[in-house]
């Protein structure tokens, strides 16, 4: 069987780390990459690892493909602080290891905790992540916000879950509302897009409709309706911005309508 490496980032994580290392004490190796943590976090990653690395942030991408490069072995499980390896999916991977990876990568199920339930609907399910990967086929990609995995060939699909808790509550949300949409946001101009008074009250609704109503989000309950709520919130949010900046950028001049000519 290949070994594994797991890796992960940290920064402050002394609430989340325990459980997450925890969940990935059954593999080869696992690799820790801090970028300034003033809590108990290394501390609580000394337990489980003494391959505990610092490194200025730089953004996801490379904290993430740092993380990979200090890894001894080829196939990686990356997990962020505040996920966890569930049983189910444990069993899977090891099973699907003795048998042999037959794919370069595989998408993983995310099932998001909030509200005191899991959420099983909407835009946060099932939430496919592609976290288990060879580096030799594969690496981090993507802007400030919405890192991802690309691997040069065909991506397999497992059943058993990542299991994340990323809000513990609304308030926290609200508290990474600003710098998440700000990123959002200049990753949207850099890559050219506008944003236009329409689309300010488009999208938010758009998304809405979509994650409480296409896919389902009512069976949620009221975790369901807050969910897709939060998505039209962050939406407009993002493009509110990407306006303020695009104006900006003009001079905050508005365009000049054509003059009749009499």
């Amino acid at each position: 069987m290949p070994p594994i490496s797991a890796t992960i980032i940290t920064c402050n994580e002394e609430r989340n780390i325990a459980e997450a290392l925890e969940s990935l004490s059954w593999v080869d190796e696992i690799i820790v990459v801090d970028s300034g943590s003033e809590d108990a976090t290394l501390d609580i990653c000394r337990r489980f690892t003494d391959k505990i690395y610092y490194r200025d942030w730089t953004g996801y991408v490379d904290q993430k493909n740092y993380a990979v490069e200090k890894a001894c072995n080829d196939w990686i499980l990356s997990l962020d602080a505040d996920e966890r390896v569930s049983p189910k999916l444990q069993d899977e991977i090891e099973a699907l290891n003795r048998k042999g990876f037959r794919e370069s990568g595989y998408r993983i199920p995310r099932a998001t905790f909030f509200m005191g339930r899991w959420i099983k609907h909407g835009d946060w399910y099932p939430d496919y992540q592609l976290r288990l990967f060879d580096r030799r086929h594969g690496k981090w990609q993507g802007g400030r916000v919405h890192e991802s995995v690309q691997t040069d060939g065909a991506a397999g699909m497992l059943r058993g879950e990542i299991q994340h808790f990323t809000y513990r509550n609304f308030s926290e949300y609200l508290k990474r509302l600003e710098s998440y949409t700000t990123l959002a946001a200049l990753d949207y101009r850099r890559k050219g897009r506008r944003a236009s008074s329409w689309m300010l009250f488009g999208k938010p609704l758009a998304v809405f409709i979509r994650a409480y109503l296409l896919k389902c989000g009512f069976l949620d309950g009221t975790a369901g309706f807050t969910v897709a709520v939060m998505g039209a919130v962050s939406a407009f949010f993002k493009y509110a911005k990407l306006h303020e900046l695009c104006r900006k950028d003009s001079g905050g001049i508005p365009p000049q309508k054509n003059k009749r000519r009499i």
